[in-house]
């Protein structure tokens, strides 16, 4: 670390900077600009193969894009400072590198035919697609992998369940990491399905500057072909700008998914602090700064803050992406420039969660002490046997019997010792200990 990590405003930058060193490949201004010239390159090069323009070697304009670095990024911000505008930088830049290159007569179609938003949206598309591709994915991976692992080893754990925090019909651990993997592997195969969308049609969506220019030429099906050889998916309808309604999905759908991780940590909170889990004690870590014995589940509340700032931050940008006024307004770029720290924070929550997952083992004598002792939670088997018999008003004849009370084993089983029913289900009720009333949590 430096002193430049602790003069950071925000904590993806400083604290958590692993987390920028990630997430700058795709969303930083340097990452934004390097897209920008890849879209305006790979149009050049379009509209050479497509002989409107002549270029005996295509690789030396491609080479523009191949070569951009640090040197690279200066350049178009020492441009900007001329030009004010940032689109308008990068068409400078490599109406520069092009002079360089002796290949002046291309210079005049860079930018041809487009607004700055169409280098715009189709770079978002691209940077989104990538940061799903090479880095969300690979973290939800890591944690489903993690939760499988867990919900394998304590497949057969029993464990007391609880409804409105009191003790309820006993489950196993297994099972319930296996709702929240079943939970994210749903909401990921949404994600997956999204049509990660740009357009490329001009100042308002009407393809009118280069349809002027080339009346003969079909533009709607050179512009859906020039996206869709970027593996994005054309947009037909639009203003200016792109309606931003699929980036909208994938918020809503990052946010959920973030809440679902968020149940998780508050539940595996909630699990440690009944002692059901045990956190691994590390050496020469500090709990507290005057009880030495404290061992606290740090990373389950730090992944629950990062991921609810997340969510804020994507629930702020999908309420205003959407909203444009008429043909465009600017507030929709400087929202879209937070893209980074909203998928930043959740990043932060989801390592976090994984690091307080491989931190946890179960606390097995515990939890079969604490199962021995909640004998009343076989009241709604026998209950529901009492009503396969015909017998009336069984479910108030155990609720007088374990409510709110202290029932031990030697109750119940004399209490079913004295119920008038048939033998083969006196005999299912004799034989079942909270341990073993579990239905089918195992299997599933």
């Amino acid at each position: 670390m430096t002193i430049e990590d602790g003069l950071e405003l925000c904590p993806l930058d400083g604290r958590y900077s692993f987390i920028k060193k990630e997430l700058s490949s795709y969303f930083s201004e340097y990452a934004y600009m390097k897209y920008r010239v890849y879209v305006e390159i790979k149009w050049l090069v379009y509209l050479v193969n497509n002989k409107l323009i002549n270029c005996k070697d295509i690789s030396l304009i491609e080479n523009i894009y191949k070569t951009y670095n640090d040197k690279s990024y200066l350049e178009i911000k020492e441009i900007e400072k001329v030009t004010k505008h940032d689109v308008k930088a990068v068409e400078y830049f490599i109406d520069n590198k092009l002079k360089d290159l002796k290949l002046d007569n291309l210079i005049s179609f860079v930018h041809f035919g487009l607004t700055s938003e169409d280098i715009n949206n189709t770079s978002y598309a691209l940077m989104i697609k990538d940061y799903l591709n090479n880095c969300y994915y690979n973290e939800i991976n890591n944690l489903l992998n993690c939760l499988k692992k867990i919900s394998k080893e304590y497949k057969n754990i029993v464990v007391l369940a609880h409804t409105h925090g009191q003790p309820a019909t006993p489950t196993t651990i297994g099972k319930e990491f296996k709702v929240y993997i079943y939970r994210i592997e749903e909401e990921i195969k949404k994600l997956k399905k999204v049509e990660i969308k740009a357009k490329f049609n001009g100042a308002t969506g009407n393809y009118s500057a280069f349809n002027v220019a080339y009346p003969n030429i079909d533009i709607v099906k050179f512009s859906k072909d020039f996206i869709n050889s970027l593996d994005l998916t054309f947009n037909l309808y639009t203003t200016q700008i792109e309606n931003h309604d699929y980036i909208v999905t994938i918020l809503d759908i990052t946010r959920h998914i973030n809440n679902i991780i968020l149940d998780l940590d508050i539940d595996m909170w909630l699990y440690i602090s009944k002692g059901y889990f045990k956190l691994k004690v590390v050496k020469n870590e500090v709990g507290s700064s005057t009880m030495p014995h404290k061992v606290n589940p740090i990373n389950f509340e730090n992944s629950e803050a990062n991921l609810e700032l997340s969510n804020s931050l994507l629930m702020s940008l999908s309420n205003k992406l959407p909203r444009s006024r008429m043909q465009r307004d600017l507030s929709d770029s400087s929202s879209l420039r937070n893209l980074g720290i909203s998928f930043g924070y959740s990043i932060q929550g989801i390592k976090e969660t994984l690091k307080g997952l491989e931190r946890v083992s179960i606390n097995k004598e515990l939890i079969e002490n604490e199962l021995s002792n909640n004998w009343e939670l076989l009241a709604e088997p026998i209950q529901t046997i009492l009503r396969k018999n015909n017998i009336q008003d069984a479910y108030n004849e155990l609720k007088e019997l374990t409510r709110g009370k202290n029932v031990t084993k030697e109750i119940i089983k004399e209490f079913i010792n004295n119920l008038d029913i048939n033998k083969e289900d006196k005999e299912i009720l004799l034989n079942l200990t909270p341990n073993t009333y579990i239905g089918l949590a195992n299997k599933l």
